[in-house]
């Protein structure tokens, strides 16, 4: 098997837990909030491999260097999140947040071509375009009812979508380690959404169940799925692996039956089956391989 793919495989099944752990956890604290405890567990988890495996690059980067990796990756660790978290409490359902939220990775080949400059074949084009309206059959029933919520509620997820597809192409053409200048980025989070937090008055001690969530969403559904992903998207074509990220919501709507009962719905089926469409589109494109 092909290190992106596996890479990739492992990201996707961390990720299809994430909408599903959001509304849980979201029941009783704001977007702000689940980010504070969250980005506390990845950025620190992140940070102790980082010391133990890359504790000379640490010493080799200057100040500047470490700006620029804020830069890089904010747009992933605080806005990315900050809107997919409002966007996942507002709109009925977990499974339809996550499947909106997902035009992320068009959003990153888009950035791709823009910032990295790589090359937009007509069948990247296809597919792209055969899995986007994959999506809109399986979120549009209820944003065609004009509904103020899951209209709200998709327009956080898209700007979650924007803001992590800046961040893939930015990361790439920086060239700073990786499992660094994310644990940097995560930790740079947890004092932004800290302060948040601290201005609003919404400073909490979190039960036991709570912290359970934390650690999962921190650890599981943010630091090991981010990682996994980047080094799927060093190994392989941008375009290609980024359309895998599609099967996530295969997943993520086994999880939101199981655990929040969701009902699975005839369009959610359907237009997953053309999602997979689009995604076997872009996998047949021998012209780039990973």
């Amino acid at each position: 098997m092909k290190k992106s793919y596996l890479f990739a495989g492992v990201s996707i099944f961390c990720w299809s837990t994430a909408a599903v752990v959001a509304k849980l956890m979201m029941k009783g604290l704001t977007n702000f909030q689940l980010l504070f405890i969250s980005s506390l567990f990845a950025g620190t988890s992140l940070l102790l491999f980082s010391i133990f495996t890359r504790r000379k690059l640490f010493k080799s980067y200057k100040f500047s260097d470490y700006i620029k990796m804020i830069l890089c990756t904010l747009p992933s660790t605080f806005l990315y999140y900050v809107f997919f978290y409002k966007g996942t409490d507002i709109m009925p359902l977990a499974n339809q947040a996550l499947i909106v939220n997902y035009l992320w990775p068009i959003m990153s080949v888009v950035f791709a071509c823009i910032i990295l400059h790589e090359k937009l074949t007509a069948r990247k084009v296809l597919a792209f375009i055969v899995s986007f309206i994959g999506i809109m059959v399986v979120a549009g029933e209820d944003i065609l009812k004009l509904n103020t919520e899951t209209l709200l509620g998709a327009l956080f997820c898209i700007l979650g979508a924007i803001s992590y597809g800046l961040y893939t192409a930015l990361i790439k053409k920086s060239g700073y380690d990786k499992f660094i200048a994310l644990s940097i980025g995560y930790l740079t989070s947890f004092v932004l959404t800290g302060s948040v937090v601290f201005i609003q008055g919404d400073l909490f001690i979190p039960s036991f169940s709570q912290t359970l969530g934390f650690l999962w969403n921190g650890i599981f559904a943010i630091a090991i799925p981010n990682v996994c992903w980047l080094f799927a998207l060093s190994f392989g074509d941008t375009a290609k692996i980024s359309n895998l990220a599609y099967m996530t919501p295969f997943v993520s709507l086994i999880w939101s039956m199981l655990i929040l009962k969701e009902e699975i719905k005839l369009l959610s089926i359907l237009g997953l089956c053309i999602i997979v469409a689009g995604i076997f589109i872009q996998l047949t494109d021998n012209k780039n391989k990973c």
